[in-house]
Order: structure tokens, then sequence, then C-alpha cells
């Protein structure tokens, strides 16, 4: 499963999730749309299916539209 969110450039307070997808194709046509404003990045997590101990999915970042520049 990926999710996809969108955070305003320098406000790392500002992360929203946009969608959560089962197709890593259709996650990234979502992220590219967002990053069509230069305000905004995009970052893509995929989860792992395991959760940490205080019951929260774990995920890892395989996509992040400022890492990428």
């Amino acid at each position: 499963m990926y999710q996809v969110y969108s955070e305003k450039k320098g406000d790392s307070f500002s992360r929203t999730m946009v969608g959560e997808f089962k197709d890593i194709n259709a996650a990234f046509e979502k992220a590219e749309k967002i990053i069509e404003n230069p305000d905004y990045k995009y970052i893509v997590e995929e989860t792992t299916g395991s959760f940490n101990s205080w019951g929260e999915r774990l995920t890892r970042v395989i996509a992040d539209s400022e890492e990428d520049e």
C-alpha cells in the first residue's frame, strides 16, 4: 500500500495525506499533480504491514520530490 502526502515547502507541519493507493503508478500520478504548484512537494511512502509498539503503521519513504531535485 502506498500513501501520498503533500507538504508546503519549508513547513513540515503542513503535511496532508492526499490518498492511499494499491498501485504505485497511481500513487505517482497523484504525486506529480501536487508539484504542479511550485510551493508544494510530495512524499510517497510504502506501508510495511507492521506496527510499532504504539500501534502506528511502519512506513518507508520511497520518493520525496524535494530530494529528487
